[in-house]
């Protein structure tokens, strides 16, 4: 694949790295403002650092955008005329909507609106994936750059904000839960490492043990409570504490928050 990422700053480098790392493109164009800080891609050999979207684009078959949100119009608006029949466009930009990108590039572009998490730096990316009718025929190809980093999945593009909430805002949840457990384990008599170290690695230990077996949580749960445990007396009182209704409220809040923002 022939790849331009447009825009790379923190987040269009995390998936520049994941494709290089696996092999996922034959070139790829990077652009930017200050190309001084990205120059050391070059040495990939397939990679072209340039301050010039148009050249990326016309040298590139997927075109990722991640750019700042008020940036991206502009840019559209820029390169539009080099568009063509072979061009997929992505979109990492939160809050811009495929009909917004249409009625500047037209509803015949393949259009795709992915929504990646900070954890696609160590390819462990939740992303979601969108598109408009034409995108529907390229969206196996978006998984396929996005599976790379993580795993993907297809939502509606109304599911969009709450997707935002529980895969974005939910690294920041997951690890308020991570810097619990570990104050937990230091007061249980661990160092502070110690106790992260332990608190983590549980945590990425119960993520797994989900994904691989396909299991509903309770049912794993279920394998480490006994009758009269020390882990259910540990659940119950976490529940009449609050835990899960507190964490459902918190999600909703958040929602609640981001639809102000989109109707501001």
């Amino acid at each position: 694949m022939k790849i331009a990422i447009i825009g790379a700053g923190n987040l269009g480098l995390s998936i520049a790295k994941g494709i290089l790392h696996t092999n996922g493109a034959t070139t790829m164009y990077l652009t930017k403002r200050h190309i001084e800080i990205i120059k050391e891609y070059e040495k990939y050999g397939n990679v072209t650092v340039t301050q010039d979207n148009k050249l990326a684009v016309k040298e590139s078959d997927v075109l990722i955008f991640a750019v700042q949100p008020g940036h991206f119009e502009g840019i559209l608006q820029e390169v539009k005329e080099f568009l063509t029949e072979k061009h997929v466009i992505i979109s990492t930009i939160t809050g811009f909507s495929l009909e917004k990108i249409e009625s500047i590039i037209g509803k015949d572009a393949y259009i795709i609106r992915s929504m990646p998490n900070t954890a696609i730096s160590v390819g462990k990316s939740m992303t979601c994936l969108c598109s408009n009718e034409a995108g529907a025929k390229r969206i196996e190809l978006a998984k396929a750059i996005f599976n790379r980093m993580g795993h993907s999945m297809e939502i509606p593009e109304s599911q969009m904000q709450a997707a935002t909430v529980i895969c974005a805002s939910g690294i920041a949840f997951w690890m308020r839960l991570i810097r619990a457990t570990t104050q937990g384990a230091i007061q249980l008599g661990f160092d502070a490492k110690e106790a992260q170290e332990l608190a983590m690695h549980t945590c990425n230990g119960a993520a797994s043990l989900l994904i691989e077996s396909g299991n509903h949580p309770e049912e794993e749960i279920d394998r480490v409570t006994t009758p009269m445990g020390c882990t259910i007396e540990g659940l119950n009182e976490m529940e009449h504490q609050g835990l899960s209704s507190s964490l459902i409220r918190g999600i909703v809040a958040s929602f609640e928050k981001i639809s102000q923002i989109r109707k501001g």
